[in-house]
């Protein structure tokens, strides 16, 4: 069986991530099903958070790369709605990703935002503080190899939607 389609959307919070996955998944062809780090945060209990956030979120992560590889095992295209940070629980983050889906259609598309609008997005959001983007992007990986890109300030989700799927499906 052909494996799917892993399609990582990389990006600070607020840049547009999972407006471009709900967007991605209102087609009906191709299809995809969707592994995010906020699905795979809510596995853990609110205790161990408050303990020890990091710890805990980058098991969680890392379960949802080996989760993401399973649908694709399976002929399932699969999106992955995260951010690579390099911090200490996860370092090498971004080897980490590359080893994990060796041999795997893994591709990386960055969502680009400029981090003013997403302290605009963040504050109109109210469950985000305004610099968290800011913060994530200090730590977000370096060095990234994308096969794509796409501009959240722009094209609307519905048009990165679109691109991303004509690039790599129409192409």
């Amino acid at each position: 069986m052909e494996k799917g389609k892993i399609i990582f959307l990389n990006g600070v919070t607020s840049s547009g991530k999972t407006s471009i996955v709900e967007a991605m998944q209102s087609y009906t062809e191709p299809f995809f099903y969707v592994v995010a780090n906020d699905l795979f945060e809510n596995t853990i209990g609110d205790k161990h958070l408050q303990t020890d956030y990091w710890k805990y979120l980058s098991e969680a992560i890392i379960m949802m790369y080996h989760t993401a590889k399973l649908f694709s095992d399976h002929g399932k295209h699969v999106l992955i709605d995260g951010i690579l940070v390099e911090r200490p629980e996860l370092q090498p983050h971004y080897e980490q990703v590359q080893e994990i889906f060796a041999g795997y259609p893994l591709d990386i598309v960055e969502v680009h935002c400029p981090l003013d609008l997403c302290r605009k997005r963040n504050v109109e959001r109210g469950d985000r503080g305004e610099e968290q983007s800011d913060e994530q992007y200090k730590i977000m990986a370096k060095n990234i190899h994308y096969s794509y890109s796409v501009d959240t300030s722009l094209n609307t989700p519905e048009e990165c939607a679109n691109k991303i799927i004509k690039h790599y499906f129409h192409s």
